[in-house]
């Protein structure tokens, strides 16, 4: 029954970050906006339509949709929502989600070199450069919930018996902004990408799902939901550790984080250049090692002051 629930609400944060983000946006632009429902109806009417295929592609170009939304949904699977359990828990798991979002990464980036076009294959090497970047503040973000919990498994990281004290707080805090950065990179969202841009040389993920259509690119866009609702469950597990670790504060939280924090920041900001996306990945990973040097010296009782 918790993890029916667990997954329930995993499946109701993907598909209301959307909605929160198109909301927020609308906003604070002064417009009255799409419906809050509305890419729900976009994704109806790809999964209604066929696919069609270029002659110069093979099989990698048919299969990677379906590869790497099954590693978004096994991904998603081992997060779970405040103290409830998810479906796939077991020691380790921490490095195994990297692996298998490593894999999906793999299959669409093969998919893009597969049709020959230059401009999937530039947004290919784009997707790959940000990938090996991003990974190591994950698994530094990972690494400090282990450290202060003793635990490798997610969901006995974020069990309330597992928790650490307070003097963790200040830890969970920065872990929760680095996550929340995360969220944005891995989602392709401003300032690193946008998927709203039309134009090919600026595009980084959007332009390996050119020559996608229809169902496939439903399946694309499903797994990107679900990657975005696993790393903001992961943010709201952090920040709700500190106070009030719950499914139902957990939850409306991710949502809260990412729809909120994603709608302003597009608002407000332009795209980052190409050259300045390193930059400011690198920046995200020397957080999350600040917060992991910091959450040592409190394991080790050696006082920061």
């Amino acid at each position: 029954m918790m993890t029916a629930l667990n997954t329930l609400f995993l499946l109701l944060v993907a598909l209301a970050v959307p909605g929160v983000i198109n909301r927020v946006r609308a906003r604070l632009a002064g417009r009255r906006g799409i419906r809050f429902l509305q890419h729900l109806y976009d994704l109806r009417l790809r999964l209604r339509k066929g696919a069609v295929y270029s002659r110069t592609t093979t099989a990698l170009f048919r299969t990677a949709p379906s590869v790497y939304l099954g590693a978004a949904i096994v991904a998603a699977l081992m997060i779970p929502v405040g103290d409830l359990r998810p479906l796939l828990a077991f020691e380790g798991d921490v490095v195994c989600l990297a692996y298998v979002l490593a894999l999906g990464r793999f299959a669409l980036i093969l998919a893009a070199m597969d049709t020959g076009s230059a401009f999937e294959g530039m947004g290919a090497s784009r997707e790959a450069l940000y990938g090996a970047l991003v990974e190591p503040a994950l698994m530094l973000a990972a690494g400090t919930l282990a450290l202060a919990t003793g635990c490798t498994s997610f969901a006995r990281m974020f069990d309330p018996a597992a928790l650490p004290g307070t003097q963790f707080a200040v830890v969970l805090l920065l872990l929760t902004y680095v996550l929340v950065k995360i969220v944005i990179t891995e989602s392709g969202r401003v300032p690193v990408d946008d998927p709203r841009t039309h134009l090919e040389l600026t595009m980084i993920h959007e332009v390996m799902c050119l020559d996608y259509c229809g169902v496939d690119l439903a399946m694309i866009q499903l797994a990107g939901w679900l990657k975005t609702a696993l790393f903001s469950l992961l943010a709201a597990d952090t920040l709700a550790a500190t106070c009030c670790l719950h499914w139902w504060a957990a939850a409306p939280l991710a949502v809260a984080l990412t729809g909120i924090s994603v709608g302003v920041v597009e608002s407000t900001q332009a795209r980052n250049k190409l050259a300045r996306n390193t930059t400011y990945i690198l920046t995200v990973a020397a957080l999350a090692a600040l917060a992991f040097f910091t959450g040592y010296l409190l394991r080790l009782n050696i006082g920061l002051a």
